[in-house]
């Protein structure tokens, strides 16, 4: 069985640095991302269709993550598959910050700490896992937009995280999500 791809491979006009696509999201975290409409009244982003017009990258990774960890090897098909595979090695490792006990508030501090955390690696930097995969950004500038789109996705990808994992009200991690914190996508970590 094949691993799931993105659903954004055909996006028209995809912005790209490196081989990395720029695609839209739906955030009020600043940054360079183009906005995309919020979600319609009464409307969750556990139920939201790849269809609707909001529907974006963040709300692609959060929903193939636990499929796509079981694979070892993952055939890119686009640069909107690199934006994947980055979102479900940050998931990741942001579920490996959330410990069986631990209240929302500890989890925010520990999950927010590492979406914010500025020295992280981005395509091309010495100590990014997946360099054979991703092309390097041309300059510094480019380089600069990459650091701060990855930025804005990590910090939305955290808070969606979060309320999917304390999604049952009950102040408690959902074991279900914390089964997947040990696991490697592609037998690497970020």
């Amino acid at each position: 069985m094949p691993a799931y791809h993105s659903v954004f491979l055909d996006e028209p006009n995809q912005h790209l640095i490196g081989n990395f696509a720029l695609l839209p999201l739906r955030t009020r975290t600043r940054g360079p991302a183009q906005q995309l409409p919020p979600l319609p009244q009464g409307t969750s982003d556990l139920d939201l269709d790849p269809s609707n017009e909001s529907y974006d990258p963040l709300d692609e990774i959060l929903s193939l993550f636990r499929a796509n960890t079981f694979f070892r090897n993952f055939e890119i098909k686009g640069p909107a598959d690199r934006v994947l595979i980055y979102g479900i090695l940050f998931v990741s490792e942001a579920l490996g910050k959330i410990r069986p006990g631990m209240g929302r508030r500890d989890a925010e501090k520990s999950v927010m700490n590492v979406a914010l955390e500025t020295n992280f690696s981005i395509p091309g930097d010495a100590g990014f896992p997946l360099n054979q995969m991703f092309e390097a950004p041309r300059d510094r500038q480019e380089a600069e937009t990459l650091r701060q789109y990855v930025m804005q996705m990590r910090q939305e990808l955290a808070q969606r995280l979060l309320g999917r994992v304390y999604a049952d009200g009950s102040g408690v991690p959902s074991k279900w999500w914390l089964s997947y914190s040990k696991r490697k996508f592609m037998g690497k970590q970020l």
